[in-house]
């Protein structure tokens, strides 16, 4: 991960940037510069992962352009070969030295042109504007809000903002920032055709397409690790890099001293795999003494999110503190593309679709956030496979029909499509338990036992009323905001609101975002 800044105008000063950028150090730690323009300013925070050289410190500088890009620009080389026979000459092996040329190419086409999880602001010289763009997912993190006179700023983090921004919101996926208008270049749930094929086809096609993204989130020049939960996603994950790899992989999992579902699954894992695994374990202590830090570093209220990132947080602590890994590949995006607990109550294929939809586009509030912060937090950079902008595309377009459950066993099309030896066939099957429940069902609990006894009734009836958007429901829900408000005061609008299953669906109108208040959890935390 790395930091990128832009403040869009000449009101400024580098003290004022250096400022800003202090609030994300840990997202790269290895260098950091502040270059100013004629328009304004353009800071970065590096963390050395392609092109390890100083040549590949940023911002790149092309004929008085300049670029800042937080990101990871898949089959760069193939590119900046097509961009050297055009004539131009390349300093450094990073992969975003490319988009300087790409832009004087192709203009803001290049966005669509990218498959890439990124982040980025151009300085055109011949124009004096500033171009900001991010990822059709949003993966990497991109926020922007105005100072007090009216200066566009556009930072990575909510952090970065918070002294120079009243209002600070997050930049709309798959869009760039141009001429004051934020446009659309993808929109990553559209289909144009949907894909009406046979079961075996899919599946097929399915495979092939994860099994690319995994290879390609295997290119470092730094160490790459992966977070094993035990669960169908990262399990995948990390049994076909492991196919990839021609020695073991390491692992990581996580759990609670007392009762954690996830560890053991995770070892049996490992053990088929023949990954170089480790195991981090918590307490009750150690999830209570982070609450504080872990809210501030998400910029989130939401329950969900946050009862995710604890376990995440602190895994991704102890293999930044006792490894030299840089480079973590996760499972998030599954549960989006193929279905939650909650959507096997979908009501029609329709319905599924629609939720889908709106899952993808949200994810930059909820999981993708989670995995950006935790991982960057402690200066590792975070690779999402299931991200991949191919793989995504297609499964948006496969007919939702098949993606409901009628097979008596969610994620059916992703599971029948990595049948045979890349994992055992119990680990392949079974059922789906959340992240923050698996960590320890007692983990979620604690949380939920601390916050009852921080608030009175009354204090709780009282303190909600301050709020109108998301308003907290649980005294749980009330502690986190309150939390939030102390480092983002009045930027709730950040996040659009609580994480919930579809309320409007029977049998998902619950009070709780856990699967385990599902009548269909069954078996899913054992």
């Amino acid at each position: 991960m790395c930091t990128i800044m832009a403040y869009c105008g000449a009101s400024s000063s580098k003290d004022k940037i250096a400022e800003a950028l202090s609030a994300t150090v840990s997202r790269g730690p290895d260098d950091q510069r502040i270059k100013e323009v004629l328009g304004g300013f353009l800071g970065f925070q590096r963390l050395s992962i392609m092109g390890l050289t100083p040549e590949g410190m940023q911002p790149f500088e092309l004929d008085g352009d300049y670029v800042v890009c937080n990101g990871e620009i898949y089959g760069f080389r193939k590119l900046r070969d097509g961009l050297i026979n055009l004539g131009y000459s390349f300093k450094s092996d990073s992969d975003c030295e490319i988009l300087l040329p790409l832009y004087r190419e192709y203009g803001t086409d290049m966005f669509a042109m990218l498959d890439a999880e990124f982040a980025c602001v151009i300085y055109d010289s011949s124009s004096g504007e500033f171009i900001a763009a991010r990822d059709p997912i949003g993966i990497r993190p991109l926020y922007y809000g105005k100072s007090a006179d009216g200066t566009m700023v556009f930072a990575s983090e909510p952090k970065n903002l918070v002294k120079l921004c009243k209002e600070i919101m997050p930049f709309p996926p798959g869009h760039y920032y141009k001429n004051g208008e934020f446009r659309c270049y993808c929109d990553i749930t559209a289909v144009d055709s949907v894909i009406h094929a046979e079961i075996d086809e899919v599946c097929r096609n399915i495979h092939d397409k994860l099994v690319a993204g995994v290879e390609k989130r295997l290119d470092a020049d730094a160490k790459v690790g992966f977070l094993l939960s035990g669960g169908l996603d990262s399990s995948l994950v990390c049994a076909i890099a492991q196919k990839k790899s021609d020695k073991p992989i390491r692992t990581f999992a996580i759990g609670m001293n007392t009762d954690a579902i996830d560890l053991k699954y995770a070892k049996q894992v490992a053990d088929y795999i023949g990954s170089d695994h480790t195991e981090v374990i918590i307490t009750k202590e150690d999830v209570l003494s982070a609450l504080d830090e872990v809210i501030k570093l998400l910029g989130t209220f939401d329950i969900t999110t946050i009862r995710a990132s604890m376990g995440m947080y602190l895994l991704c602590k102890a293999i930044h503190e006792q490894t030299d890994i840089r480079v973590l590949l996760t499972g998030e995006i599954s549960d989006e593309l193929f279905g939650y607990k909650y959507t096997d109550f979908a009501p029609s294929a329709e319905a599924f679709q629609a939720e889908s939809v709106k899952r993808v586009h949200e994810l930059h509030m909820y999981d993708v956030l989670r995995a950006d912060r935790c991982i960057s937090v402690n200066s590792l950079e975070a690779r999402v496979p299931f991200g991949d902008l191919d793989f995504v595309k297609y499964v948006m377009a496969v007919d939702p029909e098949m993606k409901l459950n009628k097979y008596n066993k969610g994620k059916y099309l992703l599971r029948h499509a990595f049948e045979g030896d890349y994992l055992p066939h119990d680990i392949l099957y079974r059922e789906k338990a959340a992240f923050s429940d698996a960590v320890g069902h007692s983990m979620v609990d604690y949380l939920k036992e601390y916050a009852a006894g921080f608030y009175s009734d009354e204090e709780f009836e009282l303190k909600c009323t301050k709020y109108s958007h998301a308003k907290p429901f649980t005294k749980e829900s009330l502690l986190y905001r309150e939390i939030f408000e102390k480092y983002y005061p009045g930027n709730s609008a950040m996040i659009v609101d609580f994480w919930m299953p579809n309320k409007e669906w029977e049998g998902c109108n619950v009070n709780d975002p856990s699967a385990r208040v599902l009548s269909n959890y069954g078996a899913s935390g054992e």
